[in-house]
């Protein structure tokens, strides 16, 4: 008996700054990348380094974004208690169902990085393409650590 793979796709996602909508990147990942892959591409896409905790909320605002249903934290591929799902065995989609869905990405918890990541499309991969790959960004990344942040007082 013939067993026929489902053809490969990609997510394609607009990402943008939650306090400044209009500073964003478009982002091509393979269907099957980890949560984990994404969170790296997102952060390289605005030019940061990948040095923090992060998490995926599917809440967007509100004090209790953290309490998100469901939310898939790092937290809980190092071993922490939480009730969050993995980062690391999540593929993209199965946390990203249906165009149009919305989710936060929330990176570095001291310095509170926002972002807002919209998935766009669901598609064919592209033949002779890599991915992830940046299709298209509009404004400057703000600094990761402005030198305000950097002074001794």
């Amino acid at each position: 008996m013939l067993t026929l793979m489902a053809p490969r796709t990609i997510h394609a996602f607009r990402v943008s700054l939650q306090q400044d909508s209009s500073i964003f990147r478009e982002i091509e990942v393979a269907s099957g990348a980890s949560l984990l892959g994404f969170a790296r591409v997102i952060v390289a896409a605005f030019d940061f380094a990948f040095d923090h905790a992060f998490g995926f909320y599917s809440r967007l605002t509100g004090r209790d974004i953290l309490r998100s249903d469901p939310r898939y934290e790092l937290f809980r591929d190092t071993g922490e208690s939480t009730e969050s799902l993995s980062v690391k065995r999540t593929a993209v989609a199965d946390a990203f169902e249906e165009p149009g869905q919305l989710m936060l990405f929330l990176f570095d918890y001291g310095d509170d990085w926002r972002f807002v990541i919209e998935l766009l499309r669901i598609g064919p991969v592209q033949k002779g393409t890599r991915y992830p790959r940046v299709v298209a960004q509009q404004g400057a990344a703000p600094e990761q650590y402005p030198e305000a942040d950097q002074t001794v007082h």
